[in-house]
């Protein structure tokens, strides 16, 4: 006969001995293992070497909560670090609320700690502060997690949204769309002829090494949600640019772009959690490929575009069968849940 599972229940969110327990018996270690905890108290004590800090949330309630390539624990830990990275910021610390509903396996709960603890020690970022809360079965879906971190800005460094300026390139770090697919294929059961695999990881070595190399970058983005066409649009228009962008350029790995085939989607628009887009001077282009295509995150590094002088805010595209395309911003939510 097999065991019974352990589940969470509503007394784990109470604050008394069941939170205690579950704290010190589940979350502590899978996030610090031999490590140890920091001291428990209401609020962690940060030291910064600089006054000039970058502070970032997010929440997380991606459905499945796991998938090809990762879960709901790494996924949060490094999607929060990417957006400290992408504003030229060293990522210091993070913290992490979760939000879990009754009857929530405690196996699967160990196996989201481990992933999140995994993910903060192969960062080399702690996460220094945390919260649990359990709500009735039936008010949540299974498991939702906010992080928000804290990062140390460079000085000198002015990375903007609004940082493109005519004559730009605009540089991706590799294939566009794997997380959207590969969340699809778990919460719809779909089988594709080579596995697709979630792109989520930290980006922040890949970053830290292109602003150790001395490379001008004047803006910087990761795609996730809408995917590398929502991106560019929010760059033009943020910096009041147009962006004629080569499809011909753009990495896109065969098993995805197969599936998106098959689905009637257009890879643009398909999320991403560990890709980021670069805008710098052409000038700078050839030296942040290089350093790109030496770290393990930017092997397939592409240059895919530049900033034209077109009309405000308008993103082209040209395609691969020749001519060019408008590109917008997908209406609706295409891949719900992928984060």
């Amino acid at each position: 006969m097999a065991k019974n599972r352990e589940l969470v229940t509503l007394g784990h969110g109470s604050g008394g001995k069941l939170t205690h327990d579950l704290i010190g018996e589940v979350i502590v270690p899978a996030l610090y293992g031999a490590e140890g905890a920091p001291p428990m108290e209401d609020s962690a004590l940060i030291t910064a070497p600089s006054t000039a800090l970058s502070f970032t949330t997010d929440s997380y309630v991606v459905s499945p909560w796991v998938f090809p390539g990762g879960n709901i624990g790494d996924l949060a830990f490094n999607g929060t670090v990417n957006d400290l990275a992408m504003s030229g910021a060293d990522p210091i610390a993070i913290s992490m609320g979760l939000i879990l509903e009754e009857g929530f396996a405690m196996d699967d709960l160990r196996l989201v700690m481990t992933a999140m603890g995994e993910a903060a020690r192969k960062a080399g970022i702690p996460v220094v502060c945390g919260d649990t809360k359990v709500v009735p079965h039936g008010k949540a879906d299974a498991i939702f997690i906010n992080t928000s971190g804290v990062g140390v800005r460079r000085g000198g460094v002015e990375i903007r949204a609004s940082g493109a300026r005519q004559g730009d390139v605009i540089i991706i770090n590799g294939t566009i769309g794997d997380h959207g697919i590969a969340v699809m294929s778990a919460r719809e059961g779909l089988r594709f002829q080579a596995p697709v695999q979630s792109d989520t990881a930290a980006l922040h070595t890949l970053v830290r090494a292109l602003l150790d190399g001395g490379v001008e970058v004047h803006s910087m983005r990761d795609p996730t949600r809408g995917g590398l066409a929502t991106t560019i649009c929010e760059i033009a228009a943020d910096s009041k640019v147009a962006i004629l962008l080569d499809e011909r350029e753009i990495p896109l790995n065969e098993a995805v772009a197969g599936a998106c085939e098959l689905l009637g989607l257009d890879p643009m628009t398909v999320a991403n959690e560990g890709k980021m887009i670069l805008v710098l001077p052409e000038r700078e282009a050839e030296k942040a490929i290089s350093i790109m295509r030496g770290h393990p995150l930017g092997q397939r590094s592409s240059i895919i575009g530049r900033v034209t002088d077109g009309r405000v805010g308008r993103v082209t595209c040209l395609s691969v069968v020749g001519g060019d395309r408008v590109i917008n911003m997908p209406h609706g939510e295409i891949l719900p849940r992928i984060c």
